[in-house]
């Protein structure tokens, strides 16, 4: 098999859908020979928003402190290869065409899902090259997500919105319920929900439940953000009221605050230095970090973001308009998937655009571009333009923006997916290869 042989077997499993459950992924594991009993350190994260930003922090501190380090999260968005990494190199294509052999007749037999095999993938691969650490991101939920084989030493559960409720429920408390299973005994649990909040009590009972010590971020630490930049955030944070610490996190708004001082908590309870997580945080592109208010082009700048849900789509306009004195118009192209909450997203975004740009998404999931542009002068957007595709909506402002302005590209990991495939954005950050 080689690797086009395995994406092509791997991609149509998502025919499978989402099918909650552990028993398949155990007999993927158990073919195997059960590679999640040999990841070294492993940190578990759940949550709605702030999962990427705190595992990338995470690997980044790790590998830092010289530990050989696996991290896995989804989605990709270019190449199904960014999954999955150690020390920031994608596992290589040969290896991914190998694991997919060992696997298929397993998959076959069980109908086991896309994310399931995919997971039982990056397993195999850091157990094999035998890394000191592993940080794992849930796909979906927690208690039936194919990662919650594991037996982390570390949980981080970031942040709880309403997100996939047709799966993890309704309420903000029963998705943290389906999240927090996660936890497991023994465990040390760190969470940016804020006490006050329904989703901290499903926390609480499930740290409480398994033994586990349970760590709340802002009753445990505080941060002052000094300065915001495109691609800088620069923090003083002190955690248990001790020495302040200067920290300069290469992230985008001030919002991330909490997920780097998640991450700095994390780390220190571990044992690791100031100086190792300073290093770590200040170098997150190499971790394969990316996408996230991410700066690809300038003059006009493009920043290019994935939030896809409302709450992550605040965050984004508030970290826009802290930046706001950096350029003298913006322009937003945006497209996002049927089922999200397009309403509650363009609600955000409209106010602060001086153009939107609506587009479709390349897939079959793409809510269709007429009834984003509807929703976005529901919204009160000033003026809002309609393209097929991004790359006609970058024609398009390409004939409109100044080098002065601003060009953000939002909504969706499918639309950051084709911006970066497109040949004008191919460039990527350095990167030490492949394993």
């Amino acid at each position: 098999m080689d690797y086009q042989q395995a994406i092509d077997f791997l991609f149509p499993l998502h025919r499978f859908g989402i099918k909650p459950g552990l028993e398949r992924i155990e007999a993927l594991l158990d073919a195997l020979g059960h590679p999640e009993r040999r990841l070294g350190t492993i940190v578990h994260i759940a949550g709605t928003n702030g999962k990427g930003t705190v595992a990338s922090c995470m690997a980044s501190i790790f590998k830092a402190s010289g530990r050989k380090t696996g991290l896995f999260t989804s989605p990709h968005l270019v190449d199904f290869t960014e999954r999955i990494r150690i020390d920031g190199q994608e596992i290589s294509q040969e290896r991914v065409a190998g694991y997919c052999a060992k696997l298929q007749p397993v998959v076959l037999e069980t109908g086991a899902t896309f994310f399931e095999a995919t997971t039982a993938m990056a397993f195999a691969f850091f157990a094999d090259d035998e890394v000191d650490a592993a940080v794992i991101e849930t796909g979906m939920g927690g208690r039936l997500d194919a990662t919650n084989i594991v037996k982390p030493e570390i949980v981080i559960i970031p942040s709880i919105g309403l997100d996939h409720t047709e799966w993890l429920g309704g309420s903000l408390r029963e998705i943290a319920a389906e999240k927090a299973a996660i936890i497991k005994p023994g465990s040390r649990v760190f969470t940016a929900v804020p006490e006050e909040s329904e989703a901290f009590a499903p926390i609480r009972i499930a740290a409480e439940t398994t033994g586990a010590e349970l760590h709340q971020v802002e009753r445990e630490a505080a941060w002052t953000v000094e300065e915001v930049r495109p691609g800088a955030l620069d923090l003083s944070i002190a955690l248990d009221g001790g020495e302040s610490r200067q920290i300069q996190a290469q992230l985008t708004g001030s919002f991330h605050a909490s997920n780097v001082a998640l991450a700095v908590m994390a780390a220190r309870a571990l044992g690791i230095s100031w100086e190792q997580i300073e290093a770590g945080v200040a170098q997150l592109a190499a971790s394969g970090y990316r996408a996230r208010l991410e700066r690809i082009a300038d003059k006009p700048a493009v920043m290019l973001d994935v939030s896809h849900n409302p709450d992550g789509i605040r965050k984004t306009a508030q970290s826009i308009l802290e930046l706001r004195n950096c350029f003298r118009f913006l322009y937003v192209i945006i497209g996002i998937a049927a089922d999200k909450d397009a309403a509650g997203i363009v609600h955000h975004i409209a106010p602060v655009a001086d153009e939107i740009v609506a587009v479709e998404l390349p897939s079959e999931r793409s809510l269709p571009v007429s009834e984003l542009a509807r929703l976005c002068m529901e919204a009160g957007a000033q003026h809002v333009s309609q393209c097929q595709t991004a790359a006609e909506a970058l024609e398009l402002l390409d004939r409109r923006a100044g080098t002065e302005d601003m060009i953000l590209v939002t909504g969706s990991f499918y639309l950051a997916g084709e911006i970066l495939a497109m040949e004008r954005f191919e460039s990527r950050p350095a990167q030490a290869g492949v394993r």
